[in-house]
């Protein structure tokens, strides 16, 4: 009798807490759509202004999508947040000179790759804007002279999309002049994509998690500069360009997919790529079809690839350092490649005259890449005592080989180390003193425990 009864008041308990939480639902479904009738009209607002006029909104939260179709400039702060969950973008801007500042944009239309902004217009800024998007994030169409800098573009649920399901942070198309600075872009398809863009600077940004970090199309006379991006399947993807700069990036961790590199130069004429550091890549830098370029003092670090040439020819390398690669540079139908000065660490030559460069040169031996190009199985000898001894005697074809002709002695590798590399070498120091430290007392506690 008494197990029934506490039954009975299980049950009872059990129903009032279910209708507890259906009144709870539906207060929240209330609040929810009251607090939505309360949402501001940023088109009403916008209707109000004449051109030529600045406004700060106030703190709240509004209501897209909006159309500028006038020079105005348009401030938020930290308190204003744009809500868009409409098919169409959060911002259309259509006229020249708007600027617009430090607003939160959540463009959440579900299905739909429509962006956070839309630029067709000229001399147009954004800065400081926050954008968590579920499509793109600005795209710029035919519009010139624009300034993007200090914003942060986000995908709203990075781990539940492919990157062919996701639209790109910032999308150019015949927009030349453009300067692309200080942004932080995570989660979305590529960071940054310019394609028919001339005349652009890229600098500074920080991109990660995404497909290609940058991916450059037809950009001549631009430049790559100051950029960081780590964990994305190709740092920057430079393709059919002219006189380019691509200067000062660091790309890093680019190696959990077969295609993965830091840097990718695939049909780059006549442009400059120095100083940069592509560091734990799964190829620091591929280079493919390109021509009479000039590729110098860069780090190359911790790759499994150091550098792979294919079918490049006359290209200019000097002040490079490979260091502590897996496999320092393959070339294949690679000629013409003047290479003095760059400095590999797995080589040991002979400077006679101590000016700090062998007499004897560093070629790079295609006898491997060709063999597991015809044959991929293969590659389970690499490194083998076997296959390093044929690719010693391999000799066939040696006057087309990339060879350094005076290869450095040593590297300034002080210099080239990054402090991020540096600070997780001190963290894993300090992990394993404290973990000796544990194991020491827990030694001499059991001891004494014994006794």
């Amino acid at each position: 009798m008494k197990k029934a009864k506490w039954t009975l008041i299980y049950r009872f308990l059990f129903i009032v807490l279910l209708l507890i939480c259906h009144q709870v639902l539906n207060m929240e479904e209330a609040l929810a759509s009251s607090s939505i009738d309360q949402v501001n009209s940023l088109q009403a607002i916008i209707d109000q202004l004449d051109a030529g006029d600045a406004i700060e909104l106030p703190p709240g939260t509004y209501a897209g999508p909006a159309t500028i179709n006038k020079k105005v400039y348009i401030r938020g702060n930290s308190e204003v947040t744009l809500l868009n969950p409409s098919g169409a973008p959060a911002i259309s801007i259509l006229s020249d000179g708007v600027h617009l500042a430090n607003i939160q944009i959540k463009n959440n239309a579900s299905g739909d790759q429509s962006p956070a902004i839309l630029v067709k217009s000229h001399q147009v800024t954004l800065e400081d804007l926050t954008i968590q998007t579920s499509g793109y994030g600005i795209i710029l169409r035919d519009a010139d002279q624009a300034i993007l800098q200090n914003n942060t573009i986000t995908w709203f649920k990075p781990e539940t999309n492919k990157p062919k399901q996701k639209g790109n942070g910032i999308d150019l198309y015949n927009s030349n002049g453009t300067l692309i600075k200080n942004n932080r872009i995570t989660g979305v398809r590529d960071a940054i994509y310019l394609e028919k863009s001339r005349n652009a600077r890229i600098q500074g940004n920080k991109l990660s998690r995404t497909r290609y970090g940058i991916h450059c199309m037809y950009i001549d006379g631009s430049s790559v500069i100051d950029n960081e991006g780590q964990y994305n399947i190709t740092g920057a993807m430079v393709m059919g360009v002219k006189n380019v700069v691509v200067s000062g990036n660091v790309f890093r961790r680019q190696s959990q997919n077969v295609h993965s590199q830091g840097i990718l130069l695939y049909d780059v004429q006549s442009s400059s790529i120095n100083k940069n550091v592509v560091e734990g890549n799964r190829v620091g830098i591929y280079m493919e079809q390109s021509s009479e370029n000039e590729l110098s003092n860069n780090a190359v670090l911790r790759n499994f690839i150091g550098i792979q040439l294919i079918n490049s020819n006359s290209n200019q390398f000097h002040g490079n350092e490979f260091i502590a690669n897996v496999i320092e540079a393959e070339a294949a139908d690679s000629q013409k490649n003047e290479m003095i000065g760059n400095y590999w660490d797995s080589f040991q030559g002979l400077d006679l005259n101590h000016d700090g460069t062998s007499e004897i040169p560093y070629a790079i031996n295609p006898f491997y890449q060709l063999l597991v190009t015809q044959t991929p199985a293969y590659q389970l000898f690499f490194q083998s005592p076997g296959m390093t001894f044929l690719s010693d005697m391999f000799t066939n074809g040696q006057e087309g080989w990339s060879i350094d002709s005076s290869p450095l002695m040593n590297a300034d590798f002080s210099q080239r180390v990054s402090t991020e590399s540096a600070k997780g070498s001190a963290d894993v120091l300090a992990i394993g003193l404290l973990l000796l430290c544990i194991a020491i007392y827990t030694i001499i506690f059991l001891g004494v425990m014994r006794e």
